[in-house]
């Protein structure tokens, strides 16, 4: 039998504490009990420091779905060529779910801190082919990904007040 698994504040507490002292400013927890499960669940935290360089899934193609618990972030969707398409402002008032298909270049930018999430990806979890990173965003070690999330946030900023 599978063993019952709780979320509760104390748990997405001690999540956040996590994410706050990792370099990164992220962390997760897989639900999961292995990479080759068909379901991939797991929970993220995330501060608004952190960097989720833009990418899509594809060959094999993987849906996902982002369940807001805790805080507030934007799931940003892209074209082919780097410009925003929509911006999903998740504040648990007005959008607490989105669901995303195959082949769409995305990212996830907190704006608050202790900002935690559910995520489920269709599997199985393989490192060579899970995402397809964005040619056109830097990569997470990158010197200019900093100012690249940056401007992420002041587009975010200008479209979320209008």
């Amino acid at each position: 039998m599978e063993k019952i698994k709780i979320v509760d504040s104390f748990f997405l507490e001690k999540l956040s504490h996590e994410a706050d002292i990792s370099p990164r400013k992220r962390k997760n927890f897989n639900f999961h009990e292995t990479s080759e499960d068909l379901m991939q669940r797991m929970l993220n935290a995330l501060h608004p420091e952190t960097y989720i360089r833009p990418h899509k899934h594809e060959n094999p193609d993987k849906r996902e779905v982002f369940v807001l618990l805790a805080g507030e972030m934007a799931l940003i969707i892209f074209d082919d060529y780097g410009k925003i398409q929509k911006i999903f402002h998740f504040d648990l008032k007005n959008i607490f779910v989105v669901e995303i298909p195959p082949s769409t270049w995305h990212t996830l930018v907190s704006l608050k801190e202790n900002t935690v999430y559910y995520e489920i990806k269709d599997g199985p979890y393989l490192l060579d082919n899970d995402k397809q990173f964005a040619p056109w965003s830097p990569e997470e070690s990158d010197t200019k990904a900093k100012k690249y999330l940056e401007g992420l946030k002041k587009e975010l900023v200008m479209r979320i007040e209008q």
